[in-house]
């Protein structure tokens, strides 16, 4: 939610920042549904300097200081790695500004929360995947992500959304609304009910192989789209993981396989003509290829195997909450009319179907890009 703040208040918070040189304006800034962000210019020794503050949104984010410990530490361990590698710290990960009390954040008169980032100029991010170079360099910077946060101690992250990839969870809060029924709309997705149930074997798997221990806790992204890379303007590369928000300890395949289900389908998520969703093999190769190419052999054999089960598994779970939040009326996800959220759940059961019958395809296009073939 949007809150508006005089000049006078801006201005506060804005000088609250240690921001480089003397700073000379500030605008509002892209188009994120989540926190409320603006564009800082400051000059220093006669350079225009760029960076960006934030107000975090706290509906979404209950817990802003333990939120912005992760980011400060998972930063900071990065930067080191990028330094010591010979890379660039100031373009390949986000670099916070510190408050002139130097904190990581700064906590308006109205309880809000704010924070800083330097500006990494020269890179876009992009909304779609318009070409399979695109779509790999997306990949590799997230396999790099990880490669670099492999040795981090993951149980250190605060979980900033418990259970977010829990699907055994996510299926009982699927039956659950099923029973309650508040809307009368289970009377209009019996297909898509058998479909789940169906599918009810597969929820746990991951979640016991991490009981196990065979499938690692690591720090993870949780939102692997396509427009949280900064893709350099020149070279075209991946140069630059943002949007942090949600990193905490999770598994890598469900970083590998959100990417997947949101870029390699055909289609749009909320497409009406699911005879459009498919699982594009190309563009699921080229991503592949990038990430494991990234992770450069930091994943463990049963980590690359599972890769598939992670695209699978990402996109049942999707499926079954639009559906949950469809029979419950809409009380999470935006819609923009009133079956909104049963069309993307039957976009994500299509794709499920299609991975099916690709799945010989899917392994063996894992298989070669793998260290371990």
């Amino acid at each position: 939610m949007m809150i508006t703040y005089t000049q006078e208040e801006l201005s506060s918070i804005v000088h609250a920042f240690a921001f480089p040189g003397t700073i000379t304006d500030w605008t509002p800034h892209g188009n994120g549904h989540i926190n409320d962000t603006f564009l800082v210019r400051s000059t220093e020794n006669g350079v225009l300097r760029k960076s960006i503050l934030q107000r975090m949104n706290r509906t979404v984010f209950h817990n802003p200081t333990e939120l912005m410990q992760n980011i400060a530490q998972v930063t900071s361990f990065l930067r080191k790695k990028i330094t010591a590698a010979g890379g660039d710290p100031f373009r390949e990960t986000l670099n916070l500004i510190p408050t002139t009390d130097d904190a990581w954040f700064f906590v308006d008169e109205r309880g809000e929360f704010w924070r800083a980032f330097l500006f990494i100029s020269d890179a876009s991010c992009y909304d779609a995947v318009t070409d399979p170079k695109l779509f790999y360099e997306t990949g590799n910077a997230f396999g790099r992500f990880q490669q670099m946060l492999s040795d981090f101690p993951s149980a250190s992250l605060f979980e900033t959304i418990p259970d977010f990839h829990n699907t055994p969870l996510r299926y009982q809060a699927l039956l659950q609304a099923a029973q309650a029924d508040p809307k009368g709309r289970l009377k209009n997705v019996s297909d898509e009910m058998a479909f789940f149930l169906d599918h009810a074997d597969d929820y746990g798997v991951a979640e016991r192989m991490k009981a196990s221990g065979e499938l690692p806790l690591r720090v993870t992204h949780n939102d692997t789209k396509l427009n949280n890379i900064m893709i350099d303007d020149k070279t075209g590369e991946g140069i630059c993981v943002i949007d942090l928000d949600t990193i905490m300890p999770g598994l890598s395949i469900f970083d590998f396989g959100d990417s997947i289900r949101f870029g390699a389908n055909t289609a749009a998520e909320d497409e009406q003509d699911v005879s459009k969703v498919s699982l594009s093999l190309p563009l699921f190769e080229s991503y592949t290829k990038g990430f494991l190419a990234g992770c450069a052999g930091s994943l463990t054999r049963a980590e690359v195997e599972m890769l598939p089960i992670g695209a699978k598994l990402m996109t049942l779970e999707c499926g079954i909450r639009f559906l949950a939040d469809y029979l419950m009326g809409d009380t999470y996800f935006k819609t923009a009319y009133p079956e909104h959220n049963l069309v993307r759940a039957r976009t994500q059961i299509a794709l499920v179907a299609d991975m099916e019958e690709k799945w010989g395809e899917m392994e063996n296009i894992v298989a070669r890009a793998s260290f371990f073939h």
